[in-house]
């Protein structure tokens, strides 16, 4: 009997872990627009996250919907063909360690334009803390960290931009500067879910090349020198690997 219990007990616990991971994807899809939005069950788990992803979904979802809707008005009064809306936002985790639960996002926006947009973000929840924070935030500045990891950036941006573009001898390059870490996603990520180890930069279209070349993302190594930039409150949850 005491088997049975269990068994059911852990049955419906089973259950309960799937309902909540089921109520944090979300896809609506009418004549006007289709809307997705989803989020891991880490986030699902920790209630003010959860709380604040679904009001940013609420919001999101508001927005398409009177967006499109006043989109297909104009497309009728001036008997132009409406081409409905496309928004997609999907909530990943890059790592949860015990200090920081780390998150980025890969969207997705279609306006009934050419073409749609894909873009980047992230967040990361303090645990410590219970606030959301910009991984940017974690730096003594933007500007500290930039002079540090440029370097390596830039040289790793350049070879891949450079190998993307071979077949085509593009010789009319309008993205040869390397841009700042204030035009990029910062993914703070880690080889074993103690620390942070690690860094991502992702640069979306049109921010280090075009729209054809897509996405750029770089992963760096902490070292002795991005720990330096780390604030002290947080600088017990990096290492250097």
């Amino acid at each position: 009997m005491r088997v049975a219990v269990a068994a059911m007990a852990a049955m419906a616990a089973m259950a309960m872990v799937a309902a909540a991971a089921n109520a944090s994807a979300e896809t609506i899809k009418t004549a006007d627009y289709t809307f997705t939005y989803s989020y891991p069950a880490e986030a699902a788990a920790i209630p003010r996250l959860r709380a604040l992803l679904e009001t940013e979904k609420k919001a999101m979802r508001a927005r398409t919907a009177r967006d499109a809707a006043a989109a297909r008005r104009d497309a009728a009064g001036m008997a132009f063909p409406f081409h409905p809306y496309d928004q997609d936002k999907t909530w990943q985790v890059v790592t949860d360690t015990p200090r920081f639960l780390s998150l980025s996002y890969a969207a997705y926006s279609f306006t009934g334009g050419a073409h749609g947009n894909p873009s980047s973000g992230t967040l990361v929840w303090d645990k410590a803390r219970g606030v959301r924070l910009d991984p940017k935030a974690v730096f003594t500045s933007t500007a500290a960290l930039q002079r540090v990891v440029a370097p390596t950036y830039c040289a790793r941006l350049k070879a891949e931009r450079a190998r993307r573009l071979a077949p085509y001898k593009d010789t009319g390059d309008l993205f040869s500067k390397c841009p700042p870490l204030t035009d990029l996603t910062l993914l703070l990520g880690s080889t074993d879910r103690q620390r942070v180890n690690r860094i991502g930069l992702i640069a979306d279209p049109y921010v280090a090349g075009s729209y054809a070349e897509g996405q750029y993302e770089v992963t760096l190594p902490v070292t002795p020198a991005i720990l330096a930039t780390v604030k002290p409150a947080y600088r017990a949850a990096f290492a250097v690997k």
